[in-house]
């Protein structure tokens, strides 16, 4: 299979994590995906690319599994919005526990030998944590503004990705705007004939 090269940024997703988040998975023609976080290293670099998890963080496959957990109830919650339809309770719920989730102090532990400690949870859960609460948080925040009337679906199918919709453009990329635009060409040829 040919290596697909992922879309520009939709509009918005520079601003909004969360919807560069939802935009990871990114249906592409003939049925295929294109899952921007699909492994660990995915996942490690699409976080660190946004400043959410050092290089080095050492994700693991149950880290790369909750950030796409996470991208799912994100765009269940966003197709809720755009589509004005009631958002599923729980995507809602996985969006409040990630924002919960952080701990605001160590915790206490105890060891039989020496007796209770304080201790932060491990490295990379403690990261991965903080980047999904910051990500959950980003969503909460995008869906209770002003901006959520510009919230989108990209217009142009088989493409799933979100946008803020700037002026009358419905796209998230010129490439899913030529292909709309060439579909619409097409119909109207074969409807004349």
């Amino acid at each position: 299979m040919t290596e697909h090269p992922a879309p520009p940024p939709a509009q918005g997703e520079e601003e909004h994590p969360s919807l560069a988040l939802a935009n990871s998975a990114i249906a592409l023609p003939g049925g295929r995906t294109l899952d921007l976080v699909g492994s660990p290293a995915q996942a490690n670099h699409w976080l660190t690319q946004r400043g959410l998890a050092p290089v080095d963080a050492g994700m693991r496959e149950m880290c790369a599994a909750q950030l796409r957990s996470l991208r799912e109830q994100i765009r269940s919650l966003f197709a809720a919005r755009t589509d004005g339809v009631r958002a599923l309770p729980a995507a809602v719920n996985a969006l409040n526990d990630a924002m919960t989730r952080v701990p605001t102090a160590p915790l206490l532990r105890w060891d039989d030998t020496t007796g209770p400690y304080r201790t932060a949870p491990h490295p990379t859960t403690a990261i991965v944590d903080l980047a999904l609460a910051t990500l959950a948080a980003d969503a909460a925040d995008l869906l209770t503004s002003p901006e959520a009337e510009r919230l989108t679906a990209c217009g142009s199918p088989p493409c799933n990705r979100f946008l803020l919709r700037h002026g009358r453009r419905h796209w998230c990329s010129t490439r899913c705007g030529d292909r709309a635009r060439a579909a619409r060409a097409y119909a109207r040829r074969t409807e004349q004939r």
